[in-house]
This record gives C-alpha cells, sequence and structure tokens, in this order.
C-alpha cells in the first residue's frame, strides 16, 4: 500500500510540476532567473566566474531548455562523492533553473557498463545520458553506437551547446578523443592513481638514519620500485612498530573479485614499464599489452607481438604478490578494492604504491589517526614510481575520467535535454564548487584558481599534482581496447590465479593473454567494429617479437637496480620549476 501511494504521489507532483514548467510569458521566465540568483548565492561559490557571469551563463541555460521544459530526464552515473553531489545538489537546481526535471540515478560501476551494454545491443533506451569512463574510449568509436560529443555540437546541438562550455579548458579531453579526431566523451570528473606515504614518518630523524645505514641511501620518495621495495621491507620488516602500533610498509588487495581486474588494467603494467612510448597510451602496443597496427588490435600474447604475457608484465605482476605476501597487512589478501581503501587512514600503513586521489576527501577527515589537530594531513600524495623496463615518454600511471556518453538510441529530445544537464554539470558556473566537493578536476582554470590554492594545504599535494607538468603522463585506458567490457572482465579471473598462488605470473598471464586473442578473434569473426576491428597477427616465436625495437620487451638481466629516492621539498620544487 505504501509503495502504490507513493508512486500516486510521485505522479501527481510530476504532473503539477509539468504543468507549471509549461506556463509561458515573463513571469515565469523571472522565477526562474529567480531561482539561478537564489542557487548562485547559496551554492555556486566559490567560482573562476563573478556572480554577473555566472547569472548570463545561467540565462543562456533558461533560454536553451525552453523547448524541453516539463520533460522528464533520466541519467546514471556511479557513486562517488562527485557524482552525490551532482545526485543530490546540482539536478534539483538544473531542475528549478531549467524546468526539466532531472533524475540523476546513482549505481555501481558495473551496473553503468551492464546498462550502457543493454542499451547498446538492444537499442532501447534506458537513460537518457550516462557518465561513463572514457575506459570505454575504443569501445565507442568503434560500435558506431555513440553519438559524437562533437558531432552533436556541429549538428542537431549546435544551438543548445553553451557558448562558454570552452572545451580548451578541460584538462582531459585527449583521452575522449577517438583516432578518427572526433570527440567522442566529455569529461565530467578525473581523478589519478598516485602514491601514497606518511610523510611525518618519513621525516623521523630516527628513522631516515636507520633507513640510511641499512639500505645506504634517503629515506624519501621512491623514484623507482627497488626504493619502494625497501621502504616496504624496512617498515614491515625493519621497524614493524611504531608508538606501540604494528607497522607496515604496503597495503595492496588480492580477493578474487572483479576489482582485482581494476587493480591491472587500471595501469599497473605501464606503471612497471610494460607497453611502448606514447602519450596517452603506448603505441603500437598499449599498457594492457595489446597492440594495433593502425587503428585494428593485432593480438595481446608475445606470440603476436601483444605485451600482456611479455618479461615487463610478469614482473609486475611478481611483484604485486610478494609485496602484498611479504609487506602488506595479512588480511589484505582477502580484501576486495573497497574494502582495502579505507586501511590506511587507520594510521597503521607507511606507503602505497596504487592509490586513487578519489580517496582524498575521506583521508582528510578531523579525527582520523592520519590527520593533525589543525586539518592538515599527515600524509602526502606523489608520482609514483617507476619499475626498471619504464622509459622515458610512456605513461606512468592511470587516471580515471567519469565524461559524458550519449548513444543514438535515445530519442533526440531526450538526448539534448540531457545534453543541457551535462554541460550544467560542468560549467564554470559550479565546476569549482563541485571540484572543492567530490576533488576530482576537469578544468585547468579551477586547478589555477586562488580558491585551490587556498584548499592545498589541506589535500596533501593533490593541487600540487594537477598543477604540475607530470599529470599528462597519468591516463585512463585508451583506443587498442576494442571492447572495454568484454575484455577487461577476463582480467580479474586469471590474476586471482596469480594472487592465490594457484599458478605462477607467468602462467596465469598466458593464459590471459590467450584469453584476450580469443576474444579478439571472435569480435573479429564478427565484422561489428568495421575498418578498425581486431585483425589478429599469425603467432610466431616469441624471440621474434622481443627482438624488435619497443614493445614486447624482454627480459632485464637485472630487474633490481639502486634504489633511488627523492625529497618531497625537492620533488615539488622541480615541479615549479618545469611549470614556469
Amino acid at each position: 500500500m505504501f509503495n502504490k501511494n507513493n508512486k500516486r504521489q510521485q505522479s501527481r507532483a510530476l504532473a503539477a510540476f509539468i504543468a507549471l514548467a509549461s506556463v509561458s510569458g515573463a513571469a515565469w521566465a523571472d522565477a526562474y532567473e529567480e531561482a539561478a540568483k537564489k542557487w548562485i548565492a547559496a551554492e555556486f561559490s566559490p567560482s573562476t566566474l563573478t556572480a554577473e557571469q555566472q547569472l548570463q551563463e545561467l540565462q543562456w541555460f533558461i533560454k536553451a531548455a525552453e523547448p524541453f521544459r516539463g520533460m522528464e530526464i533520466n541519467v546514471a552515473s556511479e557513486t562517488i562523492a562527485t557524482h552525490e553531489y551532482e545526485s543530490k545538489v546540482l539536478a534539483k537546481a538544473f531542475t528549478e533553473i531549467t524546468g526539466i526535471k532531472l533524475n540523476h540515478d546513482l549505481i555501481q560501476e558495473g551496473d553503468v557498463v551492464e546498462k550502457l551494454q543493454t542499451q547498446m545491443q538492444s537499442d532501447k533506451n534506458i537513460y537518457d545520458g550516462y557518465i561513463n569512463d572514457s575506459d570505454l574510449i575504443g569501445t565507442h568509436f568503434r560500435y558506431g553506437k555513440v553519438v559524437p560529443i562533437s558531432d552533436m555540437m556541429a549538428g542537431d546541438g549546435k544551438d543548445y551547446t553553451l557558448p562558454t562550455l570552452d572545451l580548451d579548458d578541460f584538462i582531459g579531453l585527449s583521452f575522449t578523443t577517438g583516432p578518427d579526431g572526433k570527440l567522442y566523451q566529455l569529461p565530467d570528473q578525473q581523478f589519478a592513481n598516485l602514491y601514497w606515504f606518511r610523510a611525518d614518518w618519513f621525516e623521523r630523524a630516527d628513522l631516515k638514519a636507520k633507513f640510511k645505514e641499512i639500505y645506504g641511501y634517503e629515506l624519501g620518495v621512491p623514484v623507482n620500485w627497488s626504493a619502494y621495495e625497501d621502504i616496504a621491507e624496512f617498515f614491515s620488516e625493519k621497524v614493524k612498530d611504531i608508538d606501540g602500533q604494528r607497522v607496515y610498509g604496503h597495503m595492496d588487495y588480492g580477493k578474487k573479485d572483479p576489482s582485482l581486474g581494476w587493480r591491472f588494467t587500471d595501469a599497473w603494467f605501464s606503471m612497471a614499464g610494460a607497453g611502448d612510448k606514447g602519450l596517452p597510451n603506448g603505441l603500437p602496443v598499449d599498457e594492457w599489452g595489446i597492440r594495433v597496427e593502425g587503428c585494428r588490435p593485432a593480438g595481446s600474447s608475445v606470440a603476436r607481438g601483444g605485451d600482456t604475457n611479455g618479461p615487463a608484465a610478469v614482473y609486475a605482476t611478481t611483484k604485486y604478490v610478494d609485496w602484498m605476501r611479504q609487506y602488506a597487512p595479512p588480511e589484505a589478501q582477502g580484501m576486495t578494492f573497497s574494502e582495502a581503501g579505507p586501511v590506511p587512514a587507520q594510521g597503521n600503513v607507511a606507503q602505497q604504491i596504487f592509490w586513487y586521489t578519489a580517496f582524498t576527501a575521506d583521508m582528510t577527515k578531523a579525527g582520523l589517526p592520519v590527520v593533525n589537530e589543525d586539518g592538515t594531513p599527515k600524509w602526502r600524495m606523489a608520482p609514483s614510481p617507476k619499475g626498471p623496463y619504464w622509459e622515458e615518454g610512456m605513461k606512468l600511471g592511470y587516471q580515471d575520467t567519469g565524461s559524458w556518453t550519449f548513444l543514438n538510441s535515445t530519442p533526440q529530445k531526450q538526448r539534448l535535454a540531457a545534453w543541457l544537464y551535462a554541460q550544467f554539470v560542468v560549467s564554470k558556473t559550479v565546476s569549482l564548487k563541485k571540484t572543492l566537493v567530490g576533488l576530482t578536476p576537469i578544468r585547468a582554470s579551477d586547478i589555477n584558481s586562488q580558491a585551490m590554492t587556498d584548499a592545498a594545504p589541506k589535500l596533501g599535494g593533490l593541487v600540487e599534482f594537477y598543477r604540475s607538468p607530470a599529470r599528462v603522463q597519468w591516463t585512463p585506458t585508451g583506443t587498442n581496447v576494442p571492447d572495454y567490457p568484454r575484455l577487461a572482465q577476463l582480467w580479474w579471473q586469471f590474476i586471482a590465479e596469480a594472487a592465490s598462488g594457484d599458478k605462477t605470473p607467468q602462467q596465469a598471464l598466458d593464459g590471459l593473454a590467450n584469453a584476450q586473442d580469443t576474444m579478439l578473434a571472435r569480435i573479429e569473426r564478427s565484422g561489428v567494429q568495421g575498418e578498425c576491428g581486431p585483425k589478429l597477427n599469425e603467432p610466431r616465436d616469441p624471440q621474434y617479437w622481443l627482438d624488435q625495437p619497443g614493445a614486447p620487451k624482454p627480459k632485464l638481466d637485472n630487474e633490481k637496480p639502486q634504489g633511488q629516492t627523492i625529497a618531497y621539498k625537492d620533488l615539488l620544487k622541480s615541479w615549479e620549476q618545469a611549470a614556469e
């Protein structure tokens, strides 16, 4: 009975809203403008725009929304702080300012991909817009199911494209652009995968002296994996206890779960040095180990010219397994991504090589063991250390870029109304406030604002990183991956075999490479991806490919060179000098 009554109430409320929204005339236009002024004063501050400029931008939305007023639009995204702010605050503001009823659903990341896949395959509209990871760029530009943003802006969306959208201000457009030069998705939020460490411990004179005595160099931010391993061993096995608490030099997770796949597809191999040089992704071999010839995926096994099971990937997987077993808390092996994420904030972990900046807000809460009484963090973030196979010119880590994606199966009018909302939540009127709430910046103007300078001391290096020239080396999955959903689901199943010890890293990656090649061959046979679909190389002696320049690279004689570190203050200084 409650559900039925609730639905009747919702239906009556919607009918009243549509009736009200359909009223024409200056009085109602004034009401929208008053709503805009209210939101500017109450919520949309700080902004890189003046209040007058904000009002002008919102007046454009009010006018552009006229053909869609009274419609109900549904969009979906994964559940992170940035999208929660959009769903709970910005969707309501958009509704009041434009008269378009906007429902922004928050669902799990896997569910976003599932809904998107279902709509792509059935051509039946489920959502009018998605915030979908740019990791699917290789999928979107090949299948022809997505309306490219650049086509929409030049075509049926031309009159509904914000004049002050300022695409040049977005820092992630290269991630959402296909090999054909078209912009397929519009970035909504970004966060990087960086190195995290307890700066207070690293500055303790007793610990610094002990580390130098044992390892012969300074305790500091590790530049290479050798130093990371030494620091992990130092805290887990040499120090063991700080202020009466058992401490560890590493944190990770290893449970057989889809999140174990992200642990690797989110650029773990490239951090070790697998794949080729090139930004935003290696060419012809990317960080997944997939080789492309032109725009056609040609294989992922070394026998086909790929690098998924090459020496650098095996090294990366071996270190993942060894470090988790030797230097992480014992419970880490049974944890998923979401379970392991909060652990460093509990105060007993010295460093983490694979740490998402999306955790920043949760790691700065008052009262945590890793936060000082004045609200400043005891920890810092820094660039990820490089593995021994890494070369200058390669990507160094992963950056998540959740981006607006529109499908051609969505009715035009609904798609264009959703396009207005997408632009609203990335507009300069609201983007700086959204950045300060979710800490997932997308605009250079926001990153370089005074508000971010003011916030920087409490964000552990986030602002410094995004202002640095280093940030271009952190990128999402690229266009070599022709079907992200189908290929990504293979990774966690095979990596779990190595994590559990059931198979060696080489055996697990041989299985993964062969499974990927089988999937690529299936896509090739279907022919649905056209001239940029897979066209596999014939298998040949792996040594042939190992002898060629670039990836796959032959095994190094010494995979543990001398450890190198840098003082955090010197790192920041080098960024400042490089940015001048």
